[in-house]
């Protein structure tokens, strides 16, 4: 009886094979949709790094470095570097406002996409950059955060040079400012202790500012790796110890790799109450524009403040606050409580942009 099942030969078998593999591309090729080169080879992104008004250089050199091939993240605390190194922004770094007791304290983090890691100093005194300290915390530790006299322990054993930050400019602001205090204690203004002019007028200096001073940049490469960085003197004349956003990983400063990178400037405690910069690049996860979630952001603050000393006449926020964000698509977009101004820098130039704004004006 003949098997009605025969089993092929092995040489039926081996040419079976070979007749398969040969239709297979043809069936395929038919069924499926053409596929152009975009679709075979990544699309490169375009290059971009955004930063705080006090951060044109900033950006330009962040994004020279990222055009020669250096890692975002550290492309971008080269940029603020230089504002670390300039006396004459006393905002940041070298020449920095002081705090209470005339001694200047910095803080700084960073943050890298692609590993997705932190560093962070707190109250470091007489290191002129918090910013490369806050880098070798990320890369030489198992910890994110450094604070005072263990942050500067940290320095001194990486190298960096202790030296006297507090420059004359700052100095002299911080003693104004220190006079003026009370009319009850022994400080006295130089002009009080002057002779009036012969005129018989006499020149009244303009109050001293507490100024919020800091530096955010957030920068994305053409492969789409994000990092970022924030840094800064903190709260002009500030209670010793006082920390305010900039340090602080969520608040001051956050990425996600798969998403984007946002930063923020101005008065700290209210970022902080609304955990600002990660809250941001969640709505951008959600959908929205860079500009949209940093108004959103804009919008909460302005909600959550409630107690009187912090509100103008009309209701609204007695102070600033600035945001900054990038997402991976390489979109930017910047929003502040009252107008303000961003530095971006593309490959199409650098300057200066408008943000977004939710008032028009502060009132007093």
């Amino acid at each position: 009886m003949q098997n009605p099942d025969p089993q092929p030969t092995r040489r039926q078998f081996l040419s079976a094979l070979a007749a398969s593999s040969l239709a297979a591309p043809a069936v395929a090729m038919a069924s499926a949709p053409a596929r152009g080169p975009e679709l075979l080879v990544r699309k490169a992104l375009r290059p971009i790094a955004i930063s705080s008004g006090n951060g044109m250089k900033a950006v330009e050199l962040a994004l020279a470095q990222m055009q020669a091939g250096v890692r975002p993240v550290d492309a971008a605390v080269a940029g603020v570097n230089l504002v670390e190194n300039d006396p004459h922004d006393m905002s940041v770094g070298y020449g920095g406002r002081p705090n209470a007791d005339g001694i200047v304290e910095l803080d700084s983090c960073v943050m890298d996409g692609p590993t997705h890691l932190a560093g962070a100093v707190a109250s470091l005194r007489n290191i002129k950059n918090p910013s490369l300290v806050a880098l070798k915390v990320m890369r030489r530790t198992d910890h994110v955060l450094l604070v005072g006299e263990g942050a500067l322990r940290f320095a001194r054993l990486h190298g960096f040079k202790e030296e006297n930050i507090l420059t004359e400019e700052a100095r002299k602001a911080w003693l104004r400012w220190r006079e003026r205090l009370s009319t009850k204690d022994d400080w006295v203004p130089r002009k009080d202790n002057e002779l009036p002019p012969k005129n018989g007028k006499q020149h009244d200096e303009d109050e001293e500012e507490r100024e919020h001073g800091t530096i955010h940049l957030s920068a994305l490469n053409s492969a789409g790796t994000l990092g970022a960085v924030t840094t800064t003197s903190g709260l002009a004349y500030k209670i010793p110890g006082r920390v305010g956003d900039s340090p602080l990983i969520g608040c001051g400063m956050w990425l996600d790799n798969d998403i984007g990178s946002a930063g923020s400037t101005g008065r700290g405690e209210a970022v902080i109450l609304s955990n600002g910069s990660a809250q941001i690049v969640e709505q951008m996860r959600q959908g929205k524009s860079p500009t949209d979630a940093c108004l959103e952001l804009c919008k909460r603050i302005a909600h959550y403040t409630r107690i009187s000393r912090l509100l103008t006449e009309d209701g609204k926020p007695a102070f600033q606050v600035n945001f900054y964000a990038i997402n991976k698509k390489g979109e930017w977009g910047a929003a502040s409580l009252y107008p303000s101004r961003c530095s971006l820098a593309t490959e199409d130039g650098i300057e200066r942009k408008d943000m977004a704004a939710l008032y028009e004006r502060r009132s007093k």
